[in-house]
This record gives C-alpha cells, structure tokens and sequence, in this order.
C-alpha cells in the first residue's frame, strides 16, 4: 500500500515538474513563449467555435466553460499547480485508490497539453500571423498522433471519474468543510478549482452525452488536421458537422442529428 502510494505521488510530481519545465523553457526564449500563448489563445478560440452549441447548452453550458477555461484555457495555472503539488503526498495517502488514479490521469493531461503546445510553437512558421493553415502546418511537422489521442482519451476519463464522484453527497459536504484550512494553508487557489469542477459535473446530471461529443469532434478534428479523413483539407479548420441539442425533458441529446433536425 506504501509503495503504491509512493509510486503515485512520483508519478503526479513528475508530470507537474514536466509543466514546470516547459514553463521555465519558455520563460528563458521570449520568441519560444509568444508562439505557444498564441497557440493557446488559437486553440481556445477554435475550442469556442467547435463547441458553441454546448457553450449555449442550459445543461452542458457551464461544463463546456468549465473545460474550455480550467482545463485547456491560455490562463496561467502556476499558483493551482504548485498549491496541487504540495498536497499529492497526503492526497495519494489519505484518498481512495479511485479519486488518486484520476489526479494521475489529470497530471498526465496536463503534462502532455503543456509538451504538445510547446512542440507546436517551436513548430510555427517564423513569419506572419497564427491562421488555420499555419497551426495545420505546425501541427503535422509535431506528428504524435498516438498522444493527440491520448489527449482526448484522457479528458473522457477524467470527465467520466469526476462525474461518479458528483454522486457522493459525503464527498461534496467534505470538501466544503475543507474551505477555511484550505485557505488557512495557502490553498485556496486548488479549492476553487476542485468545488467548480464538482458542482459544474453535478448540474449536468449525466456526462456521457457531453463527453462523447467532445471525443467524436476531438477526434474527427485531428483526423482533419493530419489530413487522414476523407475528403480531409490539412490546415482546414472545420465547424462541427452535426449540432447538439437538450430536448426539454433534459435526458436526451440530439448528438446523431443534423442542423435542419434538431429542436430545442
């Protein structure tokens, strides 16, 4: 049980110091740190296109936001990620197997979001402003096909464990109990995040719906961009082809439908 936990904790710390590293990296190469904020800030923006169904959505709305701005937002995450790194070691002894293998699989996200938008802006063309076909151009000479996958796998596995979690009434009291010591402790930064992941997948009654759309486009995006779906243009930045919808009763999705289909 020790030596599980030990090897847990390490492994969370490792993909924290890569973030670290990849921050350090760029704080040292003023040209290398502009390209990647533009890369963030072109991705966000395209984030903000490709789902602003879901963003409109009265049932999946603050989810999509929760995403787009805490998890793949140009923000800097420097304050939340060295209050996360002081906690893991109680975090990995004192949690349940469960909760601890999701804070690995949302380290290894974020590690590997920070490693591929770094490659991407060592990657962008040294002249002109940041388009479609520039970050496309920038984006195929990265390759790392597996770990854009990866990037997505990740994201439905993490969406997926923090939703079973939302079910756990004891779990949410908890956490509002830990608002004074957390911010006694310096960690008040980490709490924010950890109760607006919480209450956001709660609302949603249900994730599956909205994770399953996040991973088709995800993936029909960088099919796109590796030029490897039919009728794929690279450096095409599409909209996505099908429009979701809640119908009133809030339990199904109109994901399969087209345009002209759906109803709200």
């Amino acid at each position: 049980m020790i030596a599980r936990a030990s090897s847990d904790a390490q492994s969370i710390l490792e993909q924290l110091h890569a973030v670290s590293e990849q921050r350090a990296l760029r704080a040292m190469d003023p040209l290398l740190d502009a390209r990647v904020q533009a890369v963030k800030h072109f991705q966000h923006a395209r984030f903000e296109r490709t789902y602003a169904d879901l963003l409109a959505d009265p049932r999946y709305g603050k989810a999509a936001r929760f995403f787009l701005d805490e998890l793949y937002g140009p923000r800097d995450f420097t304050r939340r990620d060295t209050q996360f790194a002081r906690v893991i070691p109680a975090l990995v002894r004192m949690f349940p197997k469960e909760i601890v293998l999701t804070v690995k699989a949302l380290a290894e996200l974020h590690g590997l979001s920070e490693v591929l938008d770094s490659a991407t802006g060592r990657a962008l063309p040294e002249e002109g402003p940041l388009s479609a076909q520039r970050y496309g151009e920038a984006w195929r000479a990265v390759g790392r096909e597996a770990d854009r996958e990866r990037q997505v796998m990740l994201t439905r596995q993490v969406g997926m464990a923090l939703d079973a979690y939302t079910r756990n009434p004891l779990l949410r009291h908890s956490l509002r109990l830990m608002r004074g010591p957390a911010r006694a402790a310096g960690l008040s930064e980490l709490q924010k995040f950890l109760e607006l992941g919480f209450d956001t997948f709660r609302e949603m009654r249900g994730v599956k719906p909205f994770l399953d759309i996040i991973v088709a486009r995800e993936m029909a995006h960088a099919r796109e961009l590796f030029g490897t779906s039919e009728g794929a243009q690279p450096g095409h930045d599409p909209a996505p082809s099908k429009v979701f919808t809640v119908r009133e009763s809030g339990d199904e999705s109109a994901a399969d439908k087209s345009p002209d289909e759906t109803t709200n």
